[in-house]
């Protein structure tokens, strides 16, 4: 038996128990949250990320500051470009977010943010953590939001993905106790499993929806999952108007793709892990990840991004003009809804549907075969600006 690794493994637990102990207290005594109706100017922080992400970054800059071009010219929202969030500043620190970066990140109250690029074995950089998981954890952006629409279907899905805990908060600080052994570790609190599940349940009620469905994989995974679940299950109680059922992510999968029983889900609220892949596939019935926005939600910060990668491979071929931008359009429109904005939310909702799920006038392909992002971006602006927005929307959608 190897003790020196035995222990070096129990001292590696250790630490993490104890830094997992020290955040619990952490929020239990977090703050409220923020009201953005009293902030003048609420502060919106752009950052391009790395490969194709300044370039659609760019674009839905655009769109929002001509959506918003009244509230700028009153000085009721300001834009800030944040630059040095890429992979070649990462790597030279060796940090997930360099120090005078996140400064800058902290003086926005929420960030449009492109995608950036975590590196992996093989990859010419030093193996840091994930820009975006270091960014929720910094931030305590707690609960990613993504929704998945698509009406013709019967599809109005809106799923609440724990954000700080699961499998991707510790996947850094796994263990290779010896050649043969690795160990990866997975963490819920009740605290982080409450906030999630509490604000899916707040969604529901809040929008007239009476389904809230928690996935887990709780009959394996007993300790973490079944924690999870038994929060969820608990909450449930505080909210008799709304049905709450359970389902194992494994099956899950399967039934999102059953015409039969997909249309039945509407609010899906699940850990870390399950929220990534089964929004990934979620969004295939929109038209892909290329088409879809994300949300991380914090009681004091927020940051609104697309939920695809980098593409480099664009980049380095000279294609990255041709990046559609949709997706970092779509985060935008969440973002508008968030900081108080609803009716223009709305707006630049529909003209997305238009635009790339019924008219395409326009088509993405990524090459010169197809249109260049800044003209799909201006065929969204002249579509949002349709005084008959609504009507051609509702035509296409329900038609």
């Amino acid at each position: 038996m190897n003790q020196e690794a035995i222990e070096k493994a129990r001292q590696h637990f250790e630490k993490l128990v104890i830094e997992q102990l020290e955040r619990v207290e952490r929020m239990k005594h977090a703050e409220g949250w923020i009201d953005y109706s009293e902030l003048k100017p609420i502060i919106i922080g752009v950052i391009g990320g790395d490969g194709i992400g300044p370039y659609i970054a760019a674009e839905a800059q655009r769109v929002l500051e001509t959506m918003l071009a009244d509230e700028i010219k009153s000085g009721k929202v300001e834009f800030r470009v944040i630059e040095g969030l890429t992979i070649e500043n990462r790597a030279k620190v060796n940090k997930p977010i360099p120090d005078d970066v996140f400064e800058e990140i902290k003086k926005c109250h929420v960030t449009l943010k492109g995608p950036t690029t975590t590196p992996r074995k093989g990859d010419p950089w030093p193996n840091i953590e994930s820009a975006n998981v270091a960014m929720r954890r910094y931030l305590d952006l707690f609960a990613n939001v993504r929704p998945v629409k698509v009406p013709r279907e019967g599809i109005d899905w809106m799923f609440f993905r724990e954000n700080t805990e699961g499998a991707y908060v510790l996947g850094s600080q796994g263990v290779e106790v010896t050649e043969d052994l690795a160990f990866d570790f997975k963490v819920i609190t009740t605290q982080g499993a409450e906030r999630i599940i509490r604000l899916a349940f707040e969604y529901a009620r809040k929008n007239g929806i009476n389904r809230v469905t928690i996935v887990t994989k709780a009959n394996v995974v007993k300790t973490t999952d079944g924690k999870f679940l038994k929060v969820g299950q608990k909450i449930a109680q505080e909210y008799p108007e709304i049905e709450c059922d359970d389902w194992y992510i494994d099956i899950m999968t399967a039934k999102l793709v059953d015409p039969k029983r997909r249309r039945d889900f509407k609010v899906i609220v699940l850990p870390n892990l399950y929220g990534d892949i089964l929004t990934d596939e979620a969004a295939e019935f929109q038209g892909g990840v290329g088409t879809a926005g994300s949300a991380n939600i914090g009681k004091r910060y927020a940051m609104f991004e697309a939920i695809h990668g980098s593409a480099p491979r664009m980049v380095r071929e000279g294609r990255a003009q041709y990046a559609d931008p949709s997706s970092m359009i779509r985060a935008g429109a969440m973002m508008l809804n968030h900081i108080g904005f609803p009716e223009k939310a709305k707006r630049l909702e529909m003209a997305l549907d238009i635009c790339g799920q019924y008219e395409k006038k326009l088509v993405m392909t990524g090459r010169p075969t197809g249109a260049t992002g800044k003209d799909f971006a201006d065929y969204i602006l002249e579509t949002v600006q349709d005084a008959k927005l609504e009507e051609r929307w509702k035509g296409y959608a329900f038609g």
